[in-house]
């Protein structure tokens, strides 16, 4: 029985973990991603604003050793579900079950101007480079912009906008700066109307002019100029990009995909291919994209594709619940609890508190510790 899981974000490791644990070696699976380390996606900001380094937030996957599990980095060259066969630049592989779990590609080509006149800070390596840009940045216009929605980890450029006032309040460089934040949601986290009026709060406290309902969708690299589809322009000296999003492309090639993305059934995570799952970004399950909704659906994957190979069923289904950290500033974090579902679109707000950063610190090495068995603590 080989079990073949492509992608080894939040999705793919909670689920190559949990299936570990089940079969041991009595099971084989083989994990296949392109890049050869993992990177918490608040880590990319901790290296932006010069908390961390980059050799610190990256956990090599050479160093994922859990019985029944191999790691291959590789690209993946197309996906047939029908025969369950996925090619890659490391050749061919077949398998009893597959799981999709490759989330997300950025696209900044789709955004005319972007690569001339601005900076994605959303990839990993646009993150790193990131931190190398604010150093040098002088004080200026400064937009945070939403290029498409969705777009993975709602939460992120507020946090950004906030980090970047205190970066800039400790440089000196505040009072001759503007920050605005560009984004065509109403509020900055849609299912959590308290957690959004504590960030519309703080923009207001800190002078930060929060744009709802409008989105970039060109920028001019010979005037400096940002051009919405209202018809709207801003000028800017600093342009922070969140790129559009969109499946990646193997998947678009492949027979999997409907509207932009691969169809699940929201309980199970089943698509309507035999023996095939999808999880994370890459799935329309009706959640953020975000990690944490992909670990909670690889668990639940996880106990169907248990059940599958033991012969059984089961009877878990996922209920799209989610807790994220959210950075306000000043040393203090939010935790937002968050049931994005079906129907059911709550959430609920605790903090913000100088206790979070522990519980903040604590999320992420207790993962590090669950998926590589190795301690961390990022600096």
């Amino acid at each position: 029985m080989r079990v073949l899981v492509l992608g080894a974000g939040f999705g793919g490791l909670e689920l190559t973990t949990r299936l570990s644990e089940e079969f041991g070696d009595g099971v084989e699976i083989v994990l296949i991603d392109q890049r050869d380390a993992f990177v918490f996606g608040f880590s990319k900001l901790d290296v932006m604003f010069g908390r961390a380094l980059p050799a610190s937030v990256r956990h090599p996957y050479r160093d994922l050793v859990k019985p029944g599990v191999r790691f291959v980095q590789a690209t993946v060259r197309s996906i047939d579900p029908l025969v369950k066969r996925v090619e890659t630049d490391a050749g061919a592989f077949g398998c009893d079950i597959l799981v999709v779990a490759l989330g997300a590609d950025l696209d900044p080509a789709a955004t005319p101007g972007l690569a001339e006149a601005g900076h994605d800070f959303y990839s990993v390596d646009g993150a790193f480079a990131a931190r190398d840009v604010l150093q040098s940045f002088d004080g200026g216009r400064v937009i945070i912009g939403v290029l498409s929605t969705p777009f993975k980890c709602p939460p992120a450029p507020s946090e950004t906008a906030l980090m970047l006032h205190d970066q800039l309040v400790k440089r000196g460089l505040r009072e001759r700066s503007e920050i605005s934040l560009v984004m065509n949601f109403g509020r900055p986290i849609p299912p959590s109307p308290e957690a959004s009026e504590l960030l519309e709060g703080a923009f207001a406290e800190r002078g930060i002019a929060w744009h709802p309902r409008r989105e970039v969708c060109e920028l001019d690299p010979s005037t400096r100029t940002a051009k919405l589809r209202d018809g709207g322009e801003m000028q800017f000296d600093l342009f922070l990009a969140v790129p559009v999003h969109r499946a990646p492309a193997v998947v678009l090639e492949s027979t999997m995909a409907v509207d932009g993305w691969i169809p699940v059934n929201p309980l199970t995570l089943e698509t309507t291919f035999d023996g095939v799952y999808a999880v994370g970004d890459v799935a329309a399950v009706g959640t953020p994209r975000a990690g944490v909704f992909a670990e909670g659906q690889a668990a639940v994957a996880a106990e169907h594709i248990a059940a599958r190979i033991k012969g059984e069923t089961s009877d878990a289904e996922y209920g799209g619940r989610g807790v994220c950290y959210l950075e306000m500033g000043d040393g203090q974090i939010a935790l937002v609890d968050v049931t994005f579902f079906g129907d059911k679109r709550v959430g609920q707000l605790v903090g913000p508190s100088e206790a979070y950063v522990q519980d903040k610190i604590e999320f992420g090495s207790s993962r590090i510790k669950r998926w590589f068995g190795s301690e961390w603590k990022a600096t």
